[in-house]
């Protein structure tokens, strides 16, 4: 129970979106061609075992997430079959089933562009298993040319490439979003990463409030977020849709 809960609620934006990920990837049939879109370390690479994978990146990345929340080990790149931008890929019409592609829409210039070019390569029917961020902070500098994506968003460009059967899911609320930045407010705070009088000055501060920050408001957040219904500051959203078989 307590290795389920721990990740669930101080680390819920990967947690969640791995879990959804591994959901998506069940209900795949063995030998179906999948296409990891922005792969980078190649984190599912498992869940899709039971697949013909292969995996996308231009890897090019010249910077990652600022700050001591940052995980540099996630972000050291995987075995990549297509070095490739997302927008133009030397890959035949029609050739893969299903197409993953998560955290990358920001990283992208034209993000539009690379919808269209995923549902180039897939086959009618084939299935888009998508996810970006709503917000988030700058990182892999200077790839980083979107702040977000909102449903409205995602419904009229993906309808536009050609998809249809759409489904969006936001990954949390306003709770969990505020308990994930309670945990960056304390992480920031810590007195440890700085040098001189401000890491004298800072750590009773940090002391006292690294309870509540950390802890605390986190747990609470965790059960406050199912009163938001609305969903408006969600941290992002995991997003399915089917190429269009016409």
């Amino acid at each position: 129970m307590f290795r389920k809960f721990f990740p669930a609620v101080f680390a819920f934006v990967d947690h969640e979106r791995d879990q959804w990920v591994a959901s998506e990837a069940s209900k795949i049939r063995p030998g179906t061609r999948v296409l990891d879109v922005g792969a980078g370390p190649c984190r599912y690479r498992q869940l899709f075992s039971h697949c013909d994978y292969r995996t996308q990146d231009f890897m090019q990345h010249a910077g990652m997430l600022e700050g001591p929340l940052a995980d540099a080990e996630s972000w050291r790149y995987g075995q990549i079959d297509y070095v490739c931008d997302a927008a133009s890929m030397p890959i035949p019409d029609a050739t893969f089933d299903a197409v993953l592609c998560t955290e990358v829409l920001e990283h992208v210039p034209d993000p539009a562009s690379v919808m269209q070019e995923v549902a180039r390569i897939l086959k009618p029917g084939g299935r888009l298993i998508l996810s970006a961020p709503l917000g988030s902070g700058l990182h892999q500098d200077p790839d980083h040319y979107y702040g977000g994506f909102t449903p409205y968003w995602y419904q009229r460009v993906l309808t536009n490439a050609g998809f249809d059967t759409i489904s969006i899911v936001p990954n949390g609320g306003f709770f969990k979003h505020y308990g994930q930045e309670s945990q960056r407010f304390s992480a920031w705070l810590d007195p440890r990463r700085l040098r001189g009088w401000p890491r004298f000055a800072l750590a009773l501060p940090w002391l006292l409030t690294l309870p509540w920050f950390r802890f605390v408001l986190p747990i609470a957040c965790h059960f406050l977020d199912r009163l938001d219904p609305y969903k408006g500051f969600t941290v992002g959203y995991h997003v399915t849709a089917s190429r269009s078989a016409l």
